[in-house]
C-alpha cells in the first residue's frame, strides 16, 4: 500500500506509523494517561447509526457550506497543531498548501515549526486562521496577534483547555523531549526509518519558530520552556474581552465542553465555539466532543457557529457532526497522518478521501447537501 492507494485515514496512519520513529508517532497519535477520551472520541462516532431516506434524486451533491461568512468546499477547518514538522520538514507549510487545494481554512498553530509570515509566503491564496493561548505574557500574545493581522488570518482561535499540560504517558514511556535525546530506541529508530532521518539532518529538529525573536533564545530548549512557563492556570473569562480588543476580528473559542460555557461565550462576543477535549491530550475521562454537541448547539441556538474538533476519521463523521447540528468540524490528527505517510501527496490524499466519503455519505443516505443533515437523519445505538 501506497500514499496514492490508501483508501482510508486509517490506512494513512499505518503508512505514518511505519514510516515514523515510535517516540514522533506516539506524539502524534497519543493521548493523557489511559487514553480513554482519544477512544470515546471515535467510539461515540460509531454509536450514531444512519436513517437514509430512499427513492431521492441525488445526481447532484453539494459538500459546500458557509463557515464564518465565506464558502468552503467542505464544511471542514484544518485543526492546529504544533511542531508538525517532526513527521515531515516544512509540514505546516504543506498543510497549508493542501488546504487551500481542498478549497477549506487552515489554522496556523503558535507552537508552528514554520513562521507564521512563512506559511503565508508559501500560500498566499490560503484562507489561513491563527491559533493561541492565553499566555501570562500578555505582551507575547499581543505581538503574536500583531503579527496574525499582518499576514491577514480571517479568524483568530483562542485555545482555553491548557491551564497546564496534561500527562501524556506515552511521551514518558518514550522518553520523548523536545529536544529529542539520544536513547537506544531512538537510535535504533534512526536507523529503521531513513526518509525521517534524512529529513530531520537536512533541515534539523523543528522549533517552535513563532516564538523566535531578537529578545529570546532560539535553541529548542528554551522555546519549549517558554511556551510550558506561559501556561496560565489563573486565567479567566476577563481574558476574552481583552483578546477581542487586540484582534478586532472573527473570534472563536476552541475547548469548550459545557453548555453554560458556551453561553458564557456567546454574551461575551465570540464568534464561534469549538466544542473539543484537545483530542483527549489533556484530562483522560473527559466526554467525548460528539457527546455533548447537541446540548451546545441548543444553548447556542444560533447565536454563534458551532464546530466539532475530535475524533474525526471519517467522511461520515463529518456528516454525523452536521446532523448534530455542528457548523463544521475541525480535524488535527487526519492532515497530520496524510503528511506524516507521505508529505504533500499524503495530505493531498487525507483531505479528498474524507471529501469522497462525505459525498457518498451523503448520496447514499439520500441527501444532496450537507445543509440537509439533520438529527432525524441518525439512530443513536446503545
Amino acid at each position: 500500500m501506497s500514499v496514492a492507494t490508501a483508501s482510508t485515514v486509517e490506512e494513512l496512519r499505518q503508512l505514518a506509523r511505519r514510516r515514523l520513529p515510535r517516540a514522533v508517532f506516539d506524539f502524534i497519535d497519543g493521548a493523557s494517561d489511559d487514553e480513554l477520551t482519544l477512544r470515546w472520541n471515535q467510539d461515540d462516532f460509531n454509536r450514531l447509526a444512519w436513517l437514509p431516506r430512499v427513492l431521492r434524486n441525488v445526481t447532484k451533491r453539494d459538500c459546500s457550506t458557509a463557515i464564518l461568512g465565506e464558502v468552503a468546499a467542505l464544511p471542514l477547518i484544518v485543526a492546529p497543531t504544533g511542531l508538525a514538522a517532526l513527521v515531515w520538514a516544512e509540514a505546516d507549510a504543506l498543510l497549508a498548501t493542501a488546504a487551500t487545494s481542498a478549497k477549506v481554512p487552515f489554522t496556523i498553530s503558535t507552537s508552528s515549526s514554520v513562521r507564521m509570515e512563512a506559511i503565508r509566503e508559501r500560500a498566499p491564496d490560503s484562507r489561513l486562521w491563527f491559533q493561541v493561548y492565553p499566555y501570562k505574557d500578555r505582551d507575547l500574545v499581543r505581538a503574536l496577534i500583531s503579527r496574525a493581522k499582518a499576514i491577514e488570518c480571517q479568524a483568530l482561535v483562542l485555545t482555553v483547555d491548557v491551564p497546564i499540560l496534561g500527562r501524556r504517558l506515552r511521551d514518558q514511556r518514550n522518553r520523548f523531549t523536545v529536544p529529542l535525546r539520544p536513547t537506544s530506541r531512538l537510535v535504533w529508530d534512526l536507523v529503521r526509518c531513513p526518509t525521517w532521518t534524512r529529513h530531520i539532518l537536512t533541515y534539523g529538529v523543528p522549533r517552535m519558530q513563532n516564538f523566535v525573536d531578537g529578545k529570546r533564545s532560539a535553541s529548542v530548549t528554551s522555546l519549549a520552556a517558554l511556551m510550558t512557563s506561559n501556561m496560565d492556570a489563573g486565567v479567566t473569562w476577563d481574558a476574552i474581552d481583552w483578546i477581542r480588543q487586540q484582534w478586532g476580528g472573527k473570534l472563536v473559542l476552541k475547548g469548550v465542553l459545557r453548555p453554560d460555557d458556551a453561553e458564557q461565550a456567546v454574551r461575551l462576543g465570540v464568534d464561534a465555539v469549538a466544542v473539543s477535549n484537545h483530542g483527549g491530550r489533556q484530562l483522560d475521562g473527559v466526554t467525548s466532543s460528539i457527546e455533548v454537541l447537541p446540548q451546545i448547539v441548543a444553548s447556542i441556538a444560533g447565536r454563534a457557529e458551532v464546530y466539532l474538533d475530535g475524533g474525526i476519521r471519517r467522511g461520515s463523521d463529518i456528516a454525523k457532526a452536521i446532523a448534530l447540528g455542528a457548523t463544521a468540524v475541525m480535524a488535527g490528527r487526519a492532515g497530520l497522518y496524510g503528511v506524516g505517510a507521505g508529505g504533500r501527496a499524503g495530505a493531498d490524499r487525507a483531505f479528498a478521501i474524507l471529501a469522497d466519503e462525505l459525498d457518498r455519505c451523503l448520496t447514499l443516505i439520500g441527501c444532496n447537501s450537507a445543509k440537509q443533515l439533520d438529527v432525524s437523519c441518525l439512530l443513536k445505538r446503545e
